[in-house]
Formats: C-alpha cells, structure tokens, sequence
C-alpha cells in the first residue's frame, strides 16, 4: 500500500474578522504523488497551502505530514519535510546572490560549509540555474525567479512541495520550463493553479475547492469531463481540450 504523505482531517479555518475560509476540509496525499489543487478565487486554496507547514493553524480538524501533526511541538520537523513555493518568488528572495538565497535554508539548518554549498550547487543544478549562483535576485527574470525561489526549497530536501500558482505570470519557453521540471521531481507534489493545462499535464489527481470544502477528487479526464461540476466552480476545460470541441 502506498505511504500517506499528508492527512487533512476536517480542518476548519476563519479570518480574524470571523470569515470561514475552510469549512471541514478532510483529504490525504500519497508519497510520491503530483496532485492539483483547483478551483475559483476565493475557494480557500491558498489558505489551505498555509496550514500544511504550519503558517495557519486551523481553528479546528488536524493536519498530518508523514505522521507529524503540524502544531508548535513539530513545526520545526514539519517545516524541513514541507517545502513551499509561494505565488510571488520575490516574497522568498532576499539576500544579495542568488547562490547565497538557495543557500539560506541549509545555513540556518545548521549544515557545515561544504554539505551547504553542495545542496546549492546540486539544487540549481536540478531547475538548470546553475548560470545565475552569482546574480542579483532582483535582476532575473520572472521564470529565473520561479526556478530559483524552487531551488531554495529543494536546498531544504523536503518530502513533500506545496506550490501556489507556480506558472502565473511566466511566459510560454519559461512555462514549459516549469512543467518539465515539475515532471521530473520524485517529491510529493501538492500544486494550487487556475493553469488547468498544467495540471492536466502534470497531475494524476484533482482537487476541486469551492466555497472551503472538497467539492470533487479524482483524475484528471474524470475532473475534467464534468462540466457542471467546472461551472459550478467557476471553472472552464483546459484550453488543449477546448480547442478539441
């Protein structure tokens, strides 16, 4: 039997001004998984990414990552195994090279100086960002900063990578880049898009939010052949798909 990854059992959420974001989530993520996590603006995805390393803790329900609940006596355990790349990458990078950002999290993990400039190297490596150790962060481009802010979460060696609209704003060479890259990660994937062409792409398993709740789990031919359940989400079919019709 496939290992879980992550447990999400009815997992409640509510904004300080009493807005209920999620309403008893429940789901699981199997080891190895590549899963996408769609729906409307507003749905709760992103809020759900948070509590996964324990940015947000639910107002109730609990959350599990390879049997850790994610509460303060774990956060530091779970933050090394949950990995997250958040939508803007500038809001991760902030020192003065590229090479010293990937660097940051294995140098505050305590890693001496060799096991640290080797997971850098071997993290740029990975994206194929191995040209840019030496630039300024704030010189790259859109797709460069993607792949860089995805190197520094890869420095960390997470089992499990929570990404939030990974794709947004890049152009179609860096896009197809992404997709690559994501491809070939043997990580636990969990991936909030309104890119349905990249999950299609990407992903063995849909989840759709709406309104703070599952509202449907599976394939993605399965997920993407119910056009009432897209347009009850404010969802469309990929655009590869329309073009078929």
């Amino acid at each position: 039997m496939t290992d879980v990854a992550v447990e999400v059992s009815s997992l409640t959420y509510a904004y300080p001004d009493g807005q209920a974001a999620l309403r008893g989530v429940s789901f699981s993520l199997q080891t190895g998984r590549t899963v996408g996590l769609i729906g409307g603006n507003g749905a709760g995805k992103s809020t759900l990414l948070l509590h996964l390393n324990g940015v947000l803790q639910g107002c109730s329900g609990e959350v599990q990552v390879h049997g850790l609940t994610v509460n303060a006596s774990h956060l530091i355990e779970v933050r090394r195994q949950v990995g997250m790349v958040f939508q803007d990458a500038d809001d991760q990078l902030f020192m003065s090279t590229v090479g010293e950002d990937v660097a940051f999290g294995p140098r505050n993990m305590g890693l001496s100086g060799a096991e640290v400039q080797h997971r850098v190297t071997l993290a740029l490596a990975t994206v194929g960002a191995s040209h840019l150790a030496s630039r300024a962060p704030y010189r790259l481009s859109g797709g460069e900063k993607r792949a860089v802010a995805i190197a520094g979460v890869l420095a960390m060696t997470p089992r499990v990578i929570v990404m939030d609209e990974p794709s947004a704003g890049l152009d179609p060479a860096a896009r197809r880049r992404l997709i690559q890259l994501l491809k070939g990660l043997e990580h636990t994937q969990l991936i909030a898009t309104h890119d349905l062409d990249l999950v299609q792409e990407v992903c063995s398993r849909v989840l759709v939010m709406r309104e703070g709740l599952i509202e449907a789990d599976g394939t993605p031919e399965t997920i993407f052949a119910d056009a009432e359940l897209l347009a009850r989400c404010h969802l469309e079919l990929p655009l590869s798909r329309q073009r078929r019709i």
